[in-house]
């Protein structure tokens, strides 16, 4: 190799010194002289996993390095390896909760929530809910479930009756891990109108008519009747329960199911996406290693919610295999919060939707903060705008940006960004794809590859796809092929490939909302806003928001001789569906821009009012 580019090897290029040879199949150029961040010899990589230099694609099909072999292990067996290994590093600081735990620490408290869990009846395969914000107890829970062998449901905070009475009835949940309280969310007064026997329970165990496959609350705060307290639950294993549950990590298969993400139906009704711990495990892995995890000591803001696969599997889980430090600034999203605790905690990475930077970056005192010690973003959940990018570089210190693309169904990442990458193919595309990874575009009606260059269907095929949705068959059989291709049309994805292999999401087939992160389904809206005295007929839109990406708009077509307004609407929906499903415009209409066969053009109602709405 010329002794120039050696010269100019970075940190993360020698330690591909190290990696084994492999042959380059399907990648891109993003080095730039001065700039290498990778060593080349040829058409082979001196690392297992690194940016294309050349363009080797040559139809809408790509898969990931397959060099490094896919782990087979539990989520158990993966922190008791990072506890032996990093003991005394810390592993995760709640700054609100006043919470620091080490490795070791966390490690002994698992066992024990794990271990009480057994002592109170739950067993391998049960479900157990966490419901709340991001607190020092809902990853406690996420890693004791996993290693008692029970499956961890991910309930949104921001459910309302409706919503989480239909989840916990969907999976049989058995348990319920929650705050008494957050902001307005008055999680024990919910469940106790859903399950009014809680006020009469002995012991916190209870029988419940509406939900009888619920028999207990574990409240994470103050003490409340009906309930069991967290503490309770850390004493309650014994001997006998310890040992029991340390038999149980021989018998635990990697396939098993572990965590239950709903993510919306097109239909209104959430779908639970079953992953196992296989799923979760490697998904994390070789997200990390892309990342450069493995080499470094990374401190990781983490501002984003437990709940979603974001937070628990890109968070929790790359904790547990790459010995990372989570420092958790609020238990819900505060942007002075998250910038306090990247200066006073030193955070080197930061986690965020495009929708958290630019809330940070609008802080009026930005400026005073010390934000030296960053040096990497990385970001998801919908496009980060070009003018984010560099302000975020200007304003924040972020050298560099990592963007991604990925779905819950998926566990969640199947694109990724490589550090030191451009800025355009940083803001038009979300990278290449992960290791043990398959992706094709398709046509829509015919299902054949599409010319490369050419939108389509995008379909994965991974270690990574669900198991099922649960209890859900036609679901299932509707999103993952017989040969195991996941359509990610099913949620509404359209995409490109190019001869270097990176990929663009250009559309959306069924017309999913993304709001700051949020997937929203119109269709869900739209059934809740029919019940509404005065509404004829509701259409739902997402419509382009400079800080949200996308916000809720409601068309709506009122009864004959009724009248209304946005407030009306907006007061009608407060309490009953989660809040940032909420629409943000409501517009009255007449009647809807259609086709010839009578069916509504949703493209053509969207640029119709956000010409009304002047966006």
């Amino acid at each position: 190799m010329a002794p120039h580019l050696l010269r100019q090897l970075s940190v993360f290029s020698r330690r591909a010194l190290l990696q084994p040879l492999q042959v380059v199949s399907s990648l891109q150029k993003t080095w730039t002289p001065g700039n290498p961040t990778w060593l080349w010899c040829g058409s082979r990589s001196l690392h297992v996993d690194s940016p294309p230099l050349v363009p080797a694609v040559s139809c809408s099909y790509v898969h990931g390095a397959s060099s490094v072999s896919l782990l087979g292990q539990t989520v158990g067996q993966s922190l008791q390896a990072a506890a032996d290994r990093w003991p005394h590093r810390e592993a995760l600081v709640f700054l609100q909760d006043g919470v620091r735990k080490t490795f070791a620490q966390f490690q002994e408290d698992v066992d024990q929530a794990a271990a009480g869990l057994l002592a109170l009846g739950l067993k391998r395969g049960d479900r157990l809910g966490v419901w709340g914000p991001n607190t020092y107890h809902w990853i406690l829970f996420q890693f004791a479930t996993a290693k008692a062998g029970i499956i961890l449901v991910s309930i949104n905070p921001a459910y309302q009756l409706k919503e989480l009475e239909y989840t916990l009835r969907k999976v049989q949940c058995k348990a319920v891990v929650c705050p008494t309280q957050f902001k307005t969310q008055r999680f024990c007064d919910m469940l106790r109108q859903i399950c009014p026997e809680m006020d009469t329970a002995e012991s916190g165990v209870f029988r419940s008519s509406r939900l009888p496959d619920l028999c207990m609350v574990i409240v994470s705060d103050s003490r409340q009747t009906g309930t069991v307290h967290v503490e309770d639950v850390m004493q309650a294993g014994s001997r006998q329960h310890h040992q029991e549950l340390q038999d149980l990590q021989t018998k635990l298969s990697f396939d098993d199911p572990i965590n239950i993400q709903f993510t919306s139906g097109t239909t209104g009704s959430p779908k639970g996406a079953t992953l196992s711990h296989h799923n979760i495990v490697n998904n994390a892995y070789f997200v990390g290693l892309r990342m450069g995890f493995n080499w470094r000591t990374i401190r990781v803001c983490v501002p984003v919610p437990l709940y979603h696969c974001f937070g628990s599997v890109i968070g929790g889980m790359c904790m547990a295999l790459h010995g990372i430090t989570l420092v958790f600034p609020s238990a819900g999203y505060d942007s002075r919060a998250n910038l306090e605790a990247i200066q006073n905690e030193r955070c080197n990475f930061l986690y965020g939707t495009p929708t958290m930077y630019i809330d940070m970056l609008g802080q009026p005192d930005l400026h005073k903060y010390d934000l030296s010690s960053v040096e990497t973003g990385y970001t998801g959940g919908s496009p980060c705008p070009p003018e984010v990018m560099r302000k975020l570089k200007t304003d924040m210190n972020v050298k560099d940006m990592i963007i991604s693309y990925g779905t819950t169904e998926n566990s969640p990442i199947t694109f990724l960004g490589f550090p030191r990458g451009n800025e355009e193919l940083m803001t038009e595309t979300v990278g290449c794809i992960l290791n043990h990874t398959e992706a094709k575009v398709v046509d829509v009606s015919s299902g054949e590859l599409v010319p490369l260059g050419e939108t389509g269907e995008l379909l994965i095929r991974a270690f990574s796809v669900m198991l099922e949705y649960w209890d859900d068959p036609d679901k299932t059989r509707e999103a993952i092929t017989k040969d195991r291709w996941y359509r990610t049309g099913a949620v509404g994805d359209i995409a490109s490939l190019d001869r270097f292999g990176y990929c663009r999401i250009v559309g959306r087939i069924k017309d999913m909302i993304i709001r700051g992160g949020e997937n929203i389904y119109p269709a869900e809206i739209e059934q809740f806003l029919h019940i509404h005295p005065k509404v004829q007929e509701a259409q739902v839109i997402g419509v382009r928001d400079e800080r949200m990406g996308e916000q809720v708009c409601a068309c709506i077509r009122l009864k004959e001789g009724q009248d209304c307004s946005r407030e009306e609407i907006r007061d009608f929906c407060k309490g009953q569906i989660s809040h940032f499903k909420i629409p943000h415009y409501v517009v009255f209409v007449d009647s809807y821009p259609l086709t010839a066969s009578g069916k509504i053009q949703k493209i053509k109602l969207r640029e119709e009012m956000e010409k009304k709405l002047g966006l």
